[in-house]
């Protein structure tokens, strides 16, 4: 069994084997939840995610598209490691469990390509940085806001130690706006350039003498994973609300893959993020 060690990572392996197991067995998902006297919105919610599945589901599931016993056996044992413990179980009261999906996906991906154009991508965060943004959205409630930040402290923690790779593209925009005042900026800057010493991370900056550029569209991420049959997922963020995209379309996931690449072909070389940084500081931060 090989699904990565994120529970995130065996959910949506599961998943995608259950919609393969019912592909291949002929049958639509109204003909499932006739046969198991399911609802079919029940089947749907089972493939997509939305719900969990208990092992005698599985099992009975499993047994309506004829699979093999050793397929069966891999599948449950898949099911099971989907529901262990994570660190960020014991924040779930506190947050949307939307939030607590994407860190699945971003704890369970191996690589990771992410354009920013307004702000410094949350895991190269400082913490003043992060108290500043987190604050604009619960001003009113101070213990909220210092729990999210432990969070997204935790979350850097965690994420650089596992060694996945991870690609930002930034619009200059988001190196010159002075988050928090200048010492908090100038602090955020140089702690960019250290990040971009660690071997998996590469920082590139779009700078204004691009002019109009197609990230100016939106910021975006695109996580993509090893495991064998695993869909990218693609995050959207905008002003109107964020999206979070991860049914199997692979003409949308190659458009913000092509829509990266074209990002980073804009952008600064790969060793010139110390140069560009030091510049904004004595212009700016000083």
């Amino acid at each position: 069994m090989t699904a990565g060690g994120s529970p995130v990572a065996y959910q949506r392996r599961l998943r995608s084997e259950l919609r393969r197991a019912r592909e291949a067995a002929g049958v639509t998902q109204k003909a499932v939840a006739e046969g198991l006297d399911w609802s079919p919105s029940k089947v749907i919610r089972i493939e997509t995610g939305a719900v969990g599945i208990s092992t005698t589901d599985l099992k009975a599931l499993l047994a309506f598209y004829e699979v093999k016993d050793e397929a069966v056996v891999e599948l449950v044992e898949i099911a099971k490691a989907s529901r262990k413990q994570v660190w960020w179980d014991k924040h779930r009261p506190h947050f949307r469990p939307a939030f607590f999906f994407l860190i699945g996906l971003e704890s369970s991906a191996s690589v990771t390509r992410q354009f920013q154009s307004l702000l410094v991508p949350g895991l190269l965060q400082i913490e003043e940085y992060a108290r500043e943004i987190i604050g604009l959205y619960d001003r009113d409630n101070p213990d909220i806001i210092e729990r999210a930040v432990r969070v997204r402290m935790e979350r850097q923690e965690r994420f650089f130690e596992n060694g996945a790779r991870i690609f930002y593209v930034l619009d200059e925009a988001v190196l010159r706006r002075a988050v928090g005042g200048k010492e908090v900026m100038r602090k955020q800057l140089l702690k960019l350039k250290e990040m971009n010493r660690l071997p998996q991370v590469r920082i590139q900056v779009v700078g204004f003498d691009k002019g109009a550029h197609v990230g100016m569209k939106g910021s975006f991420i695109v996580y993509e994973f090893d495991e064998e049959g695993q869909d990218h997922a693609i995050y959207l963020e905008s002003s109107s609300g964020d999206t979070l995209i991860i049914q199997n379309n692979p003409e949308e996931n190659s458009k913000y893959v092509e829509l990266f690449v074209e990002l980073e072909t804009l952008a600064s070389a790969e060793g010139e993020l110390d140069e560009i940084i030091d510049r904004v500081i004595a212009e700016s931060f000083s």
